[in-house]
């Protein structure tokens, strides 16, 4: 018996110091989530008396793989994401041992269109964004071609005579992924020969909305919002992509354009007017919990109503609070630390 319990204790000690050796949390994921993240790790920091958490702006695919890549010391705590966790993603962090994830809902955020103060202002539709940046789009008889239109007004003669240059995320972002099922998936489905290729073959449908021009129209401008707004200000006929916090946090600079008649602004996010709109989540590896000091404290503060409060720090920053039902959700899912499963996901 002694022989077992000094094995135990000697598994114990070989397998603990990979997470004991550090005391300080990392978060990886959204560049979208990053500031409200960050804003949390500040106040944390100063409240706790532990370490200030570090936070990588990584894109929401780029975090949900280096968060799902393993358990320990070596791999993040908690990731951010602006679209829930994938079920491929899910899958993954299975296979690597990432068997209990805690999600919790922290807000919601629009999607906008923006371009420099010094640009003639115009409207855009759902179907007009999908002519413009699609990389193959329906020809008169619905066969699929190479994307034609290098003007707006060649999309649409109301459109102005402009070069049609977006400037937008890459593949790893979330924001990447909610633009194409919010704007382009939307806008695709207006066509009927679109209409009746998702009936027929929804795959094909998918692998046509989800497909961005590569020509020069759409510009993956990489994960830093802020060099966006520059080469907007550089080029003021050139479209950028952002979250509506960052839109905000620009309103010198920047102006939204309004889509299908309605602009972006805390209340039309809020009360569902404005259709460019998605939830945000921070993911948490169960397995840190009681190994990683500060995890549970930091948790708690982001789902605290002065946080997430609707007169909360992180809505001075521009995130859209959740209604009360659902921020009572993200609180009880912080205290319980339940973890989720792959049903519902996609």
């Amino acid at each position: 018996m002694k022989r077992i319990l000094a094995a135990a204790s000697l598994l114990a000690l070989v397998a603990t110091p990979a997470f004991a050796a550090r005391d300080q949390i990392r978060i990886v994921g959204s560049s979208t989530v990053y500031p409200f993240t960050t804003a949390v790790a500040e106040a944390f920091g100063k409240t706790s008396g532990m370490k200030t958490p570090v936070v990588e702006s990584t894109g929401t695919g780029g975090g949900m793989k280096l968060f799902c890549a393993a358990v320990g010391e070596d791999s993040p705590d908690f990731t951010n994401a602006s679209r829930r966790i994938k079920k491929s993603e899910f899958e993954d962090c299975q296979k690597n041992g990432v068997t209990d994830i805690v999600e919790i809902k922290v807000g919601f955020d629009g999607l906008s269109l923006a371009q420099s103060k010094d640009a003639k202002p115009f409207e855009l539709t759902k179907l007009q964004i999908f002519l413009a940046l699609a990389k193959e789009i329906p020809d008169k008889d619905g066969k699929l071609v190479a994307n034609p239109n290098k003007m707006w007004s060649d999309v649409d003669a109301s459109l102005p005579k402009v070069k049609i240059e977006v400037l937008g995320p890459p593949k790893t972002s979330g924001t990447r992924d909610s633009f194409a099922e919010l704007a382009m998936g939307v806008g695709a489905e207006k066509i009927d020969s679109l209409k009746a290729l998702k009936e027929k073959d929804s795959k094909a449908f998918d692998a046509v909305w989800k497909s961005m021009r590569e020509d020069g129209a759409y510009v993956e401008a990489g994960e830093n919002d802020n060099l966006i707004v520059q080469k907007l200000q550089a080029n003021p006929e050139a479209i950028g992509i952002f979250g509506y916090s960052f839109l905000e946090q620009n309103a010198k600079t920047i102006n939204d354009i309004k889509v299908d008649g309605v602009g972006a602004t805390y209340e039309t996010i809020a009360d569902g007017s404005y259709k460019m709109s998605r939830p945000l989540f921070i993911y948490a590896k169960k397995a840190h919990m009681d190994v990683i000091p500060g995890m549970k404290e930091f948790v708690a503060e982001y789902t605290s109503a002065k946080a997430l409060g609707p007169d909360g720090y992180l809505a001075d920053k521009g995130l859209i609070t959740l209604p009360d039902d659902q921020a009572k959700k993200s609180m009880e899912v912080a205290k319980s630390l339940a973890v989720i499963s792959a049903d519902g996901l996609k």
